[in-house]
């Protein structure tokens, strides 16, 4: 190679090197210096100080289309939805309506509603075609019934089922009852989450006894080394005072109550939903709001001694008459 030849690749090279790139460019105003915007309704680059328009005609990358309301996106949206956890396919499947029905609303006829009977049954088939997928479809749909009737939010739903499919990766369910561990993996997410129930309300929800709720609940968090925080009472309160109805300022008291409680000392080995439940109860008496023990029981699922007893006690650190 002659050198004259090396001089222009060397000359270009640099000149590769030194050229701003096309987004360099229009980071700054070539008239004032001042800062530069994208206006991408009029496909458009314009200076925010002087008002010079830099770029005009840009490509739109969005949609062709326009949508006015969640519904009609939805519809015009030429993609799926997200993959989720909580389904044992993570959404990715075909998924057949159960509606005998065309796209404009018509009923099929009974050869076509034969046909796609069939359709759905091998459906159904190749979505879960081995032991393993069985087993999550059904443990997933029994976390998403149980967070139902629990009123628990999706976030809580998506971890469950993330923790679910770890004992499942891990060969933990042998030995162990699938509700066992989804019920288990529930209460630890919603603990997790900081939006706690409690035990008695998990296995009235759920197809397990109490005792092997809190068995497997030990071991899965013990074998997935989970980081799960001692339950707090005041992670209950917003709970039972929506239930209750009560006011903010009972809120506040009941939240000052137990942080008393805490700083004495109180609440190593006490439940919870007790002390939870009794703060309540004493912070409406406070607050002048008309609540009974049997009232602030039935939306804590405690008994009524427990709360009386409780109730006493946080009295007692904050210095206040029974």
């Amino acid at each position: 190679m002659s050198e004259s030849t090396t001089r222009t690749n060397t000359r270009e090279r640099d000149e590769k090197i030194t050229e701003p790139t096309e987004q360099e460019a229009v980071e700054t105003c070539p008239e004032c210096s001042g800062n530069v915007v994208t206006d991408a309704e009029h496909g458009e680059t314009v200076c925010e100080d002087c008002g010079l328009v830099i770029e005009e005609d840009e490509i739109d990358r969005g949609p062709e289309w326009r949508a006015f309301n969640s519904a009609e996106k939805d519809r015009k949206s030429r993609v799926g939805a997200p993959t989720t956890n909580m389904m044992h396919d993570k959404g990715l499947s075909t998924n057949i309506g159960w509606q005998n029905k065309d796209a404009y609303g018509r009923s099929l006829s009974s050869e076509q509603r034969q046909k796609m009977q069939r359709l759905r049954t091998w459906n159904e088939r190749f979505r879960t075609r081995d032991s393993k997928e069985r087993n999550l479809k059904q443990a997933l749909g029994e976390i998403d019934r149980m967070a139902s009737a629990l009123g628990l939010p999706q976030n809580v739903r998506e971890t469950a089922s993330v923790i679910y499919r770890r004992a499942l990766g891990d060969d933990l369910l042998p030995g162990r009852s699938i509700e066992g561990v989804a019920t288990s993996a529930l209460y630890a997410a919603a603990r997790m989450a900081g939006n706690p129930r409690s035990l008695d309300e998990m296995a009235r929800v759920s197809r397990v006894e109490k005792m092997e709720l809190t068995r497997t609940y030990r071991y899965i968090v013990r074998e997935l080394s989970l980081e799960v925080q001692p339950a707090d009472p005041e992670h209950y309160l917003p709970r039972f005072i929506s239930d209750l109805d009560l006011s903010e300022e009972t809120q506040r008291q009941a939240r000052d109550l137990v942080e008393g409680a805490r700083q004495s000392g109180m609440l190593s080995g006490k439940s919870p939903v007790g002390i939870a439940a009794a703060a309540v109860y004493a912070a409406a008496l406070l607050t002048n709001e008309k609540v009974t023990q049997s009232q602030v029981s039935d939306v804590a699922d405690i008994s009524e001694v427990t709360i009386r007893n409780r109730y006493k006690e946080l009295l007692e650190a904050e210095d206040l008459p029974a």
